[in-house]
């Protein structure tokens, strides 16, 4: 780090830079808590859908216990076909948001699958769409936690050190120049003191 000039011109510069930071700090902060809300609001909308999650397959495990059969084939009768994603952006930050999802039902003989088999393709479709919600919940959450993250940092850097070291600065700059000052003003009293004498002595 270079050495602190003390003089009125490092004063100056250290009293600009102390109002950049002071006047930056709030929006900072202000940034941090729509970020911190938003973080908690997106935790809130994962954990919705996880419960829905576990609420279905709890209700399908009751409801379908006909599933248990592994004589009836049920693989691959339905599977995502296509997801379509598009971006939001979020105090700064950029999301995903899911727009679509396309989700491909395999046919299947009618007459050679027992009739609950229509019930659970429903049920398959509504639980693969919930996770993909939930993955795109996900990555909302984290990208979310780590814009919070910076943006604390961020604030504690301006809060507990460029602030604080600008103010020190100042104080310091200060001192240096009312005691060079209080110095000078001896000095020439001193001085004046001895021309007043020598002038005497003459």
């Amino acid at each position: 780090m270079a050495r602190l000039a003390l003089n009125k011109s490092s004063l100056n510069r250290e009293q600009r830079m102390l109002r950049t930071f002071e006047r930056f700090l709030p929006s900072l902060d202000l940034k941090r808590r729509q970020l911190m809300a938003e973080h908690a609001r997106a935790a809130r909308e994962l954990g919705a859908v996880r419960k829905e999650i576990e609420e279905r397959t709890r209700a399908i495990g009751r409801d379908l216990p006909m599933l248990a059969n592994t004589d009836i084939a049920l693989d691959r009768l339905v599977s995502i076909e296509a997801v379509e994603l598009g971006e939001e952006n979020i105090v700064g930050t950029r999301l995903p948001v899911l727009r679509s999802l396309s989700i491909h039902t395999s046919r299947y003989p009618l007459m050679a699958k027992p009739h609950w088999v229509d019930g659970v393709v429903e049920e398959l479709r509504t639980v693969l769409e919930l996770r993909a919600r939930e993955r795109v919940a996900v990555k909302r959450l984290e990208l979310l936690g780590a814009a919070v993250r910076v943006i604390t940092q961020r604030v504690n850097l301006f809060d507990k050190v460029l602030i604080p070291r600008a103010r020190r600065n100042i104080k310091r700059i200060r001192i240096y120049l009312s005691d060079s000052e209080r110095a000078g003003v001896v000095t020439s009293k001193i001085a004046k003191g001895k021309r007043a004498r020598e002038l005497d002595a003459a």
